[in-house]
């Protein structure tokens, strides 16, 4: 089992920055991809960026150079920073840990945190 506690959500403006963390109840290490995912209303959840346990990261399209996934291995900590943000960025941002075994794989979700970008 993994929780995951995400923080660091609220409004800014257009332009503006924001960093969301993900806190895990385990070692990330021993987690083989963490990621966040984000929610607008009335979409579906999509990807925005991940990294694996070897520290590899992906991004989505629509937001590359915009975003930095980054981790605190210490305190079991993910970061997003995302810069230059835009309306359309308005979101609920999830933190995903996906884990593989032989046989099956896991996924669990955090609540959840709102990032609303209006000005």
């Amino acid at each position: 089992q993994v929780q995951l506690v995400e923080s660091g959500g609220g409004l800014v403006q257009p332009g503006g920055s924001l960093r969301l963390s993900c806190a895990a109840s385990r070692d990330i290490f021993s987690i083989s991809v963490m990621g966040w995912y984000r929610q607008a209303p009335g979409k579906q959840r999509e990807l925005v960026a991940t990294i694996t346990n070897g520290g590899s990261t992906t991004y989505a399209d629509s937001m590359k150079g915009r975003l930095t996934i980054s981790r605190d291995t210490k305190k079991n900590t993910v970061y997003l920073q995302m810069n230059s943000l835009k309306p359309e960025d308005t979101a609920v941002y999830y933190c995903n840990a996906k884990q593989y075994y032989v046989l099956e794989s896991k996924e669990y979700w955090g609540q959840g945190t709102q990032v609303t970008v209006s000005s």
